[in-house]
């Protein structure tokens, strides 16, 4: 990655490109756009369908309570950020309702008929165990341990069959968590050396802006700045001086998670975020044994897109700009025109 582009550079323009053109895909579905300068499109649900799921996606989802359940998980700004829903005034916004989500992203894709079980999908996964053929495990609950002897429920995006899969989109990188938090883990010197992986200092607290979104850094814990416009600030102006910690600590907890449960681990993120695959080729050259680290995985979108089926390959493409290998992302220019 070229250190001279500043931290949450290629999130800030991806978020852009997924606003421009989610306002356009929104037409005709119902949704509502966040308040601030940049707004997002959040969509709700109308006679059965979702503006932010593929259809055949959705229907499956429904059909099945385990996933239909990720719908519980309440958008964390939703209450400031975001105007009533159209069609169910006392609705509350979800997390899968906005279109950064990168957890909506990956059901749309694994939810979808016969992409779990499909053997080029299952091939470029890495994912050789399936018999029986397994569903995904959507925010499936490791058991990863410390040396307390307690355990963290660590929660992955999914599992599918041995494979554990981090799904990224525009969030900013992997959070950072303290040295003290991150050591605790049973299993951290076996599996690491603590010397390779990236380190940072800690702030010990930062400006916070009410138009924030928690898909811009986490989908579980933590939220960044909602304005693409000023991106750069919290590496400088407010970040306050703290602790010493690691950056990258959900690959740190996920490969703790893959290694204590026996699993293969996999990073799914958008071509469009050389940042994020720079930051995990760090950690897993810190891997200290070969036996691990051919456990370790990365893909991105676009070269999963090229294996599922044309109708969900076009949905991605005009939604996301994601398009397979060797095709070009479908032209934007007339949704500029229309945002302006």
């Amino acid at each position: 990655m070229n250190m001279a582009v500043p931290a949450g550079w290629y999130a800030s323009r991806l978020r852009q490109e997924l606003i421009l053109r989610n306002r356009c895909f929104a037409r005709g579905r119902a949704h509502v756009e966040s308040y601030g300068s940049t707004p997002v499109v959040v969509y709700e649900p109308e006679d059965g369908r979702h503006g932010n799921f593929f259809d055949n996606s959705y229907a499956v989802i429904a059909a099945y309570p385990d996933w239909m359940r990720r719908f519980d998980k309440i958008h964390a700004q939703s209450a400031r950020s975001l105007p009533k829903p159209k069609l169910e005034l006392t609705r509350r916004w979800r997390e899968l309702d906005s279109s950064m989500s990168s957890d909506a992203l990956l059901m749309n894709i694994f939810c979808a008929p016969d992409v779990a079980e499909s053997a080029s999908v299952r091939r470029a996964l890495g994912i050789d165990d399936l018999s029986p053929l397994t569903l995904p495990t959507f925010g499936w609950k490791a058991r990863v341990p410390l040396a307390n002897g307690r355990f963290d429920r660590t929660e992955v995006d999914m599992r599918l069959g041995s494979l554990l899969v981090e799904a990224k989109l525009t969030e900013v990188g992997f959070q950072s968590r303290s040295a003290a938090i991150v050591e605790a883990y049973r299993d951290f010197d076996a599996v690491f050396d603590r010397d390779l992986l990236p380190h940072v200092e800690i702030a010990t607290n930062r400006w916070v802006r009410a138009s924030e979104f928690p898909e811009n850094e986490s989908q579980e814990l933590e939220s960044i700045i909602g304005d693409p416009a000023s991106y750069s600030a919290i590496d400088s102006s407010f970040r306050a001086p703290g602790e010493e910690g690691y950056a990258s600590y959900q690959l740190i907890r996920n490969v703790l998670a893959a290694h204590a449960e026996g699993c293969s681990f996999c990073v799914l993120h958008d071509e469009r975020r050389p940042d994020l695959r720079e930051e995990w080729f760090q950690v897993m050259a810190a891997v200290r044994t070969a036996a691990m680290r051919v456990r370790l995985k990365v893909l991105t979108w676009q070269e999963l897109a090229g294996l599922l089926p044309a109708q969900l390959q076009e949905f991605l493409d005009v939604k996301y700009g994601i398009a397979a290998p060797g095709k070009t992302p479908s032209p934007i220019d007339g949704l500029r025109e229309s945002a302006d």
